[in-house]
């Protein structure tokens, strides 16, 4: 994993429109790939595009942008990001651990929250 699919990655989560959302997760993630964090495990690029609108829809307006880590090695690769207004201060704060499957795109995604809005 490099810094471009960092950025795709990230763009995929920032993606509104549904078909444009749906081809960016087919891109990036294997079919049968899974994403867990503290708020949701799936599988699969429907259950991906799922989690990803349920964050947009709980945040609207917000957007993801790529923090200050990030370390790969093999097929495994960590780093962090942002969740907030854009240039603004983040109001949620992750660490993603991302492994590649041997064609290159995400097989699995491990995601921690670091900080996180109050409820």
């Amino acid at each position: 994993m490099n810094a471009e699919l960092v950025e795709r990655y990230v763009a995929a989560w920032n993606e509104t429109d549904p078909g444009a959302r749906a081809k960016a997760v087919a891109a990036l993630w294997t079919e049968d790939a899974t994403y867990t964090d503290p708020l949701a495990e799936v599988t699969g690029h429907a259950g991906i595009a799922a989690v990803i609108e349920g964050a947009q829809g709980m945040f609207p307006g917000l957007v993801f942008s790529p923090g200050e880590v990030y370390d790969a090695h093999h097929d495994v690769a960590r780093f962090t990001w942002h969740l907030g207004p854009q240039g603004g201060e983040p109001v949620a704060v992750g660490f993603d651990v991302v492994q590649l499957a041997e064609d290159g795109r995400i097989a699995r995604v491990l995601g921690f929250l670091d900080k996180a809005p109050a409820a």
